[in-house]
């Protein structure tokens, strides 16, 4: 069944990881991700549809992704805007069937909703959102990205509210995604697993497609999993 289009409410981006801006068409975003994936980098698909894509152009970037053979090293961003979103639990459900990971983006309270309907799914915690030391701790047995923030938005507070949060979730039993490319962050980030005993395999690095390249090959090289996150619109 053709999964419902999947409007994007302004209030909703500032939880989308890298929102701002435009995004590659999902072709172009498919072949960036096969060759991240062949480059050793698992992918994160920041997806940002938009009513121009047509119905079914989530959906069919699901469809694509599993056609080239990238299921398995490949998670979907599917924005939320209610509990009752249906467009994104039919969307985040196709993915999930399909072997796609999917982490839900959106209201704290709302992807708490939908995580108990979506077993598997993820959440996306940007730090800049009101209780994400809260939303960290409740979800912290599970698959939480953290979005660092971007820019100068939050300045140092936000920063400090990273690395609570990076405590809380490394002190967990889930699978956190640390998501920044800030150095200092990225050490901390190390130096919080190495302190929790934490194998590499139980968390990773979620870095912006060319941020810091070097720096991604350089942790790759040494063991890390670090996924890539592309960004892509809903137009074909």
């Amino acid at each position: 069944m053709p999964a419902p289009s999947l409007p994007l409410p302004g209030r909703l981006r500032r939880h989308l990881p890298g929102a701002p801006g435009t995004a590659p068409r999902p072709g172009d975003a498919l072949r960036q991700a096969a060759a991240l994936v062949a480059a050793g980098h698992p992918v994160a698909l920041d997806a940002v549809p938009d009513a121009a894509g047509g119905p079914d152009a989530a959906g069919s970037l699901v469809d694509a992704v599993v056609a080239a053979g990238l299921a398995g090293s490949c998670r979907l961003t599917v924005p939320v805007a209610s509990h009752l979103d249906a467009a994104a639990t039919a969307l985040a459900a196709r993915a999930l069937d399909a072997g796609v990971g999917v982490d839900l983006a959106g209201p704290p309270e709302q992807v708490r909703a939908l995580l108990a309907r979506l077993p598997g799914a993820g959440a996306v915690v940007p730090v800049t959102t009101p209780g994400a030391e809260d939303a960290c701790r409740e979800l912290a047995d599970g698959r939480v990205r953290l979005a660092g923030r971007t820019g100068r938005r939050g300045g140092a507070a936000a920063d400090l509210v990273f690395v609570r949060c990076l405590n809380v979730l490394m002190a967990g039993s889930g699978h956190p995604g640390v998501g920044t490319s800030d150095p200092r962050l990225l050490a901390i980030a190390g130096e919080r697993a190495a302190w929790n005993e934490r194998p590499p395999e139980s968390w990773e690095y979620v870095m912006e497609q060319g941020a810091r390249v070097e720096e991604q090959r350089r942790l790759l090289a040494g063991g890390h999993t670090v996924r890539v996150a592309v960004r892509t619109g809903a137009r074909r």
